[in-house]
């Protein structure tokens, strides 16, 4: 016979059963996806990366030097080279970043004897022998497949470099410039496209005011000439983060003739200089870190109102060509090579940052992932003659069916992730269609709690559905040189289609790439 302490006890259990599942549960999000003929296309170069002479990025990480034991070409290492081109990768920035306003092209040129040695006094005050310049660079573009950026000295350079610089690169006659290319090796200009002229000219680049830059900026931009076959796209150096006035006064005083594009950069990261490990951290540095990255919303809509109103046709593109996470470097490496290791967190921060560029490709027409290898959010590491691929690197290579295809609008309605009584939105997402397929990506950046997603399919007239997974146990774990696929790609199988219904569970912390046909 039942006693009433032991019906009593049932009943609590099963009212705390009852309620841990109330709490864990929640109702699914819907969301609706819109076909529109005129959306616009997802430019193929928001999903561009950075090269920075920094730390180990170049020097001992993508080249090594003809004589290196490490199987190369022309000093560029071979598996890089590889894992590179399988990220489709559509542009590559170089030489930086802040080393691009001490760069003075014509010491990485000719024998590389005859080069002179500099100092990097940017990241680490190293010592460099300029064996890796433009010659090096371009040809590693084109084993690539990829369009160079370079970005032209105006902090430290003149006018008359910057315009050498291009000559040499893209006019095929007889000139001085034209002529010292093909003695150096390459007789056909390479015709490189992209030109940023400047960066972060409001502090490392010169510390200028934008009023005073609008003007140098007029000046430099008239001498970076187009030459035949060789139409070129200037890049003026933007905001910093929300420096909304540096854009205001851009787009003011700068004839839109003048740009193609416009840049911001933004870093995910907690103050300066960098805070944080980027793999032991806890909950409430997660929150934080996710917090940081989705105020990337805010400050690009506010741009971006800006530009609308000076430049209502959208002729000028807002470049993004410095993102991703940043963190204390790891402990025993020098502080100037900002090397960080790459977790699950650095996945949320790839998936959902890729997710909003999709969603602005009316403005926003290119974007740079910083950096390619060894430093900050990069998407190779390197030891040695080993190198492994990271949690961005995976998350960049998932979301590479998005380039070039055409945006399809979404409508949902975010569940939310709490935390200590403040809530972010857990669920990001972007989709496009290319040659008939659909691609949903989706990103779920709650720490603890799954959450279930049902797609309206009805518009898309499609059945056959297919998808990959990005996710680990702990939001910790990454990949080390002993351990290299601790995180990787996944096949997922744990959705179901009825009635034109896709309905699905997205893990904690996840990043998913849902085909369909």
């Amino acid at each position: 016979m039942t006693t009433f302490k032991e019906k009593l006890f049932k009943s609590l259990a099963l009212f705390f059963v009852s309620t841990s599942l109330l709490f864990s549960q929640s109702e699914p999000t819907s969301i609706s996806i819109q076909i529109d003929e005129q959306a616009p296309i997802i430019s193929k170069h928001i999903y561009g990366h950075f090269t920075e002479h920094l730390g180990r990025c170049i020097y001992d990480g993508i080249y090594v030097g003809e004589n290196s034991s490490i199987p190369n070409t022309n000093g560029v290492r071979n598996d890089i080279v590889k894992a590179l081109k399988e990220l489709q990768i559509p542009n590559l920035r170089w030489p930086g970043g802040c080393f691009a306003d001490e760069y003075h092209w014509k010491d990485g040129i000719g024998p590389k004897a005859g080069r002179p040695n500099i100092l990097n006094t940017h990241w680490g005050m190293v010592e460099e022998n300029n064996g890796f310049g433009t010659h090096e660079f371009l040809d590693l573009c084109n084993l690539l497949g990829t369009e160079p950026y370079l970005a032209g000295n105006v902090g430290s350079g003149t006018v008359e470099e910057l315009n050498d610089w291009v000559e040499y690169c893209n006019y095929d006659g007889n000139t001085d410039m034209a002529n010292l290319r093909k003695e150096n090796g390459q007789d056909k200009p390479w015709h490189v496209k992209y030109w940023g002229i400047g960066n972060e000219s409001w502090g490392c680049g010169g510390n200028m005011t934008p009023e005073y830059f609008a003007n140098l900026y007029r000046q430099h931009a008239t001498y970076a000439r187009n030459y035949p076959g060789a139409s070129i796209k200037r890049v003026a150096s933007g905001a910093d983060a929300d420096n909304y006035h540096w854009t205001e006064v851009m787009m003011r005083d700068v004839p839109h003739h003048m740009m193609w594009g416009l840049s911001v950069h933004y870093y995910t990261r907690t103050g300066w200089p960098p805070r944080g490990s980027a793999t032991n951290f806890d909950e409430a540095d997660y929150f934080l870190f996710m917090d940081h990255c989705l105020k990337m919303n805010e400050i690009l809509d506010k741009h971006m109102a800006i530009m609308d109103k000076y430049d209502p046709k959208k002729r000028v593109a807002l470049v993004v060509d410095e993102w991703g996470s940043w963190y204390a470097v790891e402990k025993g490496t020098n502080p100037g090579f900002a090397y960080q290791q790459n977790s699950m967190r650095d996945a949320m921060i790839a998936g959902v940052t890729l997710n909003i560029f999709n969603t602005r490709v009316d403005r926003i027409k290119m974007a740079n992932l910083a950096q390619a290898v060894n430093v900050l959010q990069a998407a190779i590491l390197t030891e040695g003659e080993n190198i492994l691929l990271t949690p961005t690197y995976h998350v960049m290579k998932m979301y590479a069916v998005h380039q070039d295809a055409q945006l399809l609008p979404l409508n949902f309605k975010s569940p939310k992730y709490t935390f200590e009584g403040k809530s972010l939105p857990a669920i990001s997402a972007s989709a496009s269609k290319k040659d008939g397929v659909v691609h949903i990506s989706l990103v779920n950046i709650d720490a603890n709690k799954e959450n279930t997603v049902e797609v309206d399919c009805e518009a898309l007239g499609v059945s056959d559905f297919t998808a990959t997974i990005v996710t680990s146990d702990n939001l910790q774990d990454h990949n080390t040189f002993d351990n290299p696929n601790k995180v990787k790609v996944q096949g997922y199988n744990d959705f179901k289609f009825k009635k034109n219904k896709l309905t699905l569970t997205i893990p904690p912390f996840s990043v998913l790439m849902l085909e369909a046909k």
